[in-house]
């Protein structure tokens, strides 16, 4: 999908633009073959109830599959980026960097010369 340039604000999801969704999404991106859930924990520093909870909202947009298995007799709770995931949150990535591009660009002091002032006492 082309990112409308004309107005990227469009572009930035909801169910990423958010802290602790943003740090899920971006932790599982390096993360291949999945986290598991203590180790996504660790990585967000998010309590067991926050992280299900965004888990729970991710996993109903697609962004995310949840995998419950068992190791032995020790569950284990894997979550993996979906496909749509990985794509859905590139399209975001790229529009949050336009539209902090041009906030920053927005920011940055006029190319007109600006007087430089001496520090105190110099």
């Amino acid at each position: 999908m082309k990112i409308d340039t004309d107005n990227p604000y469009n572009e930035l999801k909801r169910v990423f633009h958010e802290p602790s969704r943003l740090a899920i999404m971006s932790a599982l991106c390096a993360a291949a073959s999945g986290l598991s859930f203590n180790e996504l924990k660790a990585a967000c520093d998010l309590t067991d109830g926050n992280q299900s909870r965004h888990l729970k909202t991710l996993e109903s947009a697609g962004m995310v599959t949840i995998k419950k298995s068992f190791i032995g007799a020790k569950p284990r709770t894997t979550v993996f980026l979906s496909d749509q995931g990985r794509e859905s949150f590139l399209e975001y990535l790229s529009a949050l960097e336009i539209v902090l591009q041009r906030a920053a660009d927005a920011v940055q002091p006029s190319d007109v010369s600006l007087t430089q002032v001496s520090p105190a006492g110099a």
